[in-house]
């Protein structure tokens, strides 16, 4: 025997309820149906009653869009003879139930014992029409079969009565039986309900009675899912879970399946399916009493629920007092407050408890007026109500087994900027449920379902500021490895803004490499950087990267926000950590206390590995001595280029032609750059230190320095004879430039310098970059790190491994 439950969606239409018939006449085995009513009718039954108790005829608009619907029903199921003999049963029970709202219109009263009583006729409209729809399906009252105390409303059932009824009904029952689910009745066989969500309870009530093989609940989602999938899109279907686990998820959110079903299933162990009727061929979820698996993991998903109040009742006058709890939730329990989470503290000075929002006025009044005497007194000195709250709950039994998931889990909302407001955990390490603002709820869900590799993938999101030569290369980038990326390392980079200095395009869902300019141009808003940090905060996407590919001044401003708004940082822009150095502490200092990262690695050296291995050294107690480095790709650049064909002014003029130079390259000439590139460097080594400290010795006059940018390029191939001359000289001597960085004892240059042959920077090529640290560890021997050290495809690569860095893999 085998017991199916359709719900309201999977007979909320004639085609549907086909469905429904091709899926039980293809079972294979005797089998029970219970089904809900038409979806939405019970909510305009019950609103035609609301309607009616004031008084008006408004109720009648409700009970013809009813009457309509299972008309039309039949209207599509039926033909000839039998569809008029199934619209006149149905037509009689329609008109029962008009006759006692028309009662409660006249009377102006609508009791428990009434609402119980109209409540549950959608379903024996439903499992009618099914019945006659299914050939040689018979029916069965459950009213008749189920049977409860007389507290309408809130109905207990009498398993031991209700037991017996149902095995001397249908214990030898053969074929197919189609009953009304929701519905039941007390010793006098007055109509009681079970509760809303109740058909699912019928099912389990006959499936325990009958000793089913199997129960299968029929609803319209595939199973179980680890998370609310209109929230995160990723979610998939658990297989399989324990009662207990599917008892938790369903309390917290998981509208699959109503909570009390689990319980007379689980006593007699019968297993469980959750499966869709739009789509049966999916497994759907098995519950069962399979204890967990070690090699499963940690939890089986994540479940909420919203519109939550906490109320916190706080005072040194509660520690040590016996009897506290108990008057406390006795107080609420006399106003019918249902609390759904209690936290308190182990000093027993405060007690925080969550009741739902509509609920919460009612509770403060009720804890005011039971501590009434305690609060004058100063004994409690605060009951506080925060609202717009929700609940999240992980589950998992396997939990047990894991160590340090409670650590990991709020270590990641933490570092996300979730503020948690109450943690309550079970010692059986079932369910660790927590309190957040309902504005956090869709963040704290996505980055705990990553956190706990629910998601196959690991996502972070990509906030891009400049689209320019660094910037298309990192896309480009990006759009090339992103296979490799999901394959290798389940990492997914998705671009889920960019903002040039005109627009800016946002899309939580993601926007497509592939021709983001063209809709960037058709659907981006009109933007300046303080509106593109704004709807970055706004949005609070949890793994979030905020992501700097221009040489902006102004740019480096907004870090500070973004840093405190959880969001990293990964930046190609020197300004922030050359500026002064209070404010180079201060944002480092903001990453380290928000949990977030503030990479800056292409600053020097473009791709080089210079500074994480500057920092590697560091952190592992070495000690930086000295610095000696050729910093300037641009530089360098131009005194590999420079020869007797190729004057000076013409090598600046291809640096800039190759992309190496600044778009200003008096920049790169007066040494600025490469005195903000030693900068970083001193102060990643542990230094402090300020631009005025580092002496500039120029290799140009100041005078090529001022006016326009036209101006210096009309004027520059002045002092192409001079420099010819001087390398014309050094050529002689087996030397050449090289412009040089230094720091050493507290003291930092920059300048050219002339470097003999058989020096680590003599043979630098191209733009190519060489540093040499001179450490406690590294003496005799320094560290020397080189390589290319610009251009905007290494450049674009540095940023690139600094976004995989955001992502810890």
């Amino acid at each position: 025997m085998k017991v199916l439950k359709f719900g309201g969606t999977s007979v909320g239409s004639a085609g549907n309820i086909r469905k429904v018939k091709e899926i039980v006449k293809s079972q294979d085995d005797d089998a029970i149906v219970v089904v809900s009513a038409l979806g939405g009718i019970t909510d305009k039954i019950l609103n035609a009653a609301k309607m009616a108790i004031l008084g008006t005829d408004y109720f009648n608009t409700e009970l013809t869009m009813i009457r309509e619907r299972h008309e039309a029903v039949v209207d599509q199921l039926f033909d000839g003879e039998r569809k008029e003999a199934v619209k006149e049963q149905v037509s009689q029970l329609l008109d029962e139930l008009e006759r006692v709202i028309v009662g409660v219109s006249m009377i102006g009263e609508l009791t428990d014992k009434t609402l119980d009583k109209i409540g549950g006729f959608g379903e024996r409209l439903s499992s009618y029409i099914i019945s006659e729809f299914i050939d040689d399906a018979s029916w069965v009252d459950s009213s008749k079969l189920i049977k409860t105390d007389s507290a309408f409303g809130k109905a207990q059932v009498n398993f031991s009565l209700t037991n017996t009824l149902v095995k001397a009904a249908l214990g030898e029952f053969k074929g197919i039986c189609i009953a009304p689910g929701f519905v039941a009745s007390n010793a006098e066989g007055e109509y009681t309900t079970l509760g809303r969500g109740g058909s699912d309870y019928t099912a389990a009530i006959y499936a325990a009675a009958l000793d089913a093989s199997v129960l299968e609940i029929w609803t319209d989602v595939d199973g179980f899912m680890t998370a609310d999938p209109r929230v995160i899109s990723k979610a998939y279907v658990i297989e399989s879970l324990s009662y207990a686990e599917a008892m938790e998820l369903s309390h917290f959110g998981a509208k699959v399946i109503y909570p009390p079903t689990i319980l007379p299933v689980y006593k007699k162990g019968i297993p469980t399916y959750i499966k869709n009727t739009l789509n049966p061929q999916a497994p759907g979820s098995l519950i069962t009493s399979s204890q967990a698996n070690a090699k499963d993991r940690p939890i089986k998903g994540i479940s909420s629920i919203s519109n939550i109040s906490l109320i916190t009742v706080q005072g040194l006058g509660m520690v040590g007092v016996t009897g506290i709890s108990m008057r406390l939730f006795s107080a609420l329990a006399l106003q019918n407050i249902n609390v759904i989470l209690i936290s308190q503290a182990s000093s027993e000075n405060s007690i925080s408890i969550a009741v739902d929002t509509g609920k919460a006025d009612a509770a403060e009044q009720a804890i005011r007026s039971e501590f009434e005497r305690e609060i004058m007194n100063g004994r409690i000195n605060k009951v506080e109500v925060e609202n717009e709250l929700s609940i999240v709950a992980i589950v998992g039994e396997n939990m047990k087994h894991s160590t340090g998931i409670a650590g990991k889990l709020f270590n990641t909302i933490g570092k996300n900027g979730v503020n948690i407001m109450a943690i309550a955990q079970g010692a059986s390490e079932l369910n660790i449920s927590w309190v957040v603002k309902n504005s956090d709820l869709r963040k704290t869900l996505n980055v705990v379902h990553e956190s706990f590799f629910l998601s196959e993938n690991m996502e972070v999101n990509v906030f891009l500021l400049g689209m320019g030569l660094v910037g298309g290369n990192l896309l480009t980038q990006i759009q090339q490895q992103q296979e490799k990326l999901l394959k290798e390392k389940r990492l997914k980079i998705k671009l889920v803004g960019v903002a040039n200095s005109r627009k800016m395009l946002l899309d939580r869902e993601g926007i497509a490499i592939d021709g983001f300019r063209d809709r960037l141009d058709a659907e981006g808003q009109a933007s300046g950087l303080k509106a593109y940090k704004d709807a970055i905060i706004e949005m609070n996407i949890f793994n979030s990267v905020f992501v700097d590919c221009t040489a902006s001044n102004e740019s480096p401003t907004v870090y500070a926000d973004l840093l405190n708004a959880n969001v990293s940082i990964v930046t190609a822009n020197k300004v922030a950590a050359s500026s002064d150095y209070d404010n180079y502490r201060k944002l480092k200092s903001i990453a380290k206390t928000k949990g977030v990262k503030f990479l800056f690695e292409t600053n020097v050296g473009a791709g080089l590995p210079i500074i994480n291995t500057l920092n590697d050294l560091v952190n592992s107690g070495d000690k930086i001595l000295k610095i000696e480095a050729v910093l300037s790709g641009t530089l360098n650049y131009i005194f590999n280029t420079i020869s007797a064909d190729v004057p000076l002014s013409k090598t600046i003029q291809l640096a800039k032609e190759e992309g190496y130079s600044e778009p200003d390259p008096r920049i790169d000439l007066s040494g600025i750059d490469v005195v903000r590139k030693l900068l970083i460097l001193v102060r990643e080594s542990g230094y402090k230190i300020e631009k005025e400290d580092v002496l500039i010795n120029k290799f140009i006059p100041d005078a090529y320095f001022d006016g326009s940018i036209d101006d210096f390029w009309a004027n520059i191939s002045q002092v192409d004879a001079d420099f010819e001359q001087r390398r014309q000289r050094l050529e002689a001597e087996k030397k050449c430039w090289r412009f040089v960085a230094k720091y050493e004892n507290g003291q930092s240059e920059v300048g050219l310098q002339e470097v003999e042959q058989g020096h680590p920077f003599y043979d630098l090529q191209g733009s190519n970059n060489l540093v040499m640290f001179t450490s406690e560890r590294y003496n005799e021997f320094p560290m020397i790190i080189k390589g290319y050290g610009a251009g905007a495809a290494v450049t674009a690569a540095g940023v690139f491994a600094d976004i995989i860095r955001v992502s810890n893999i």
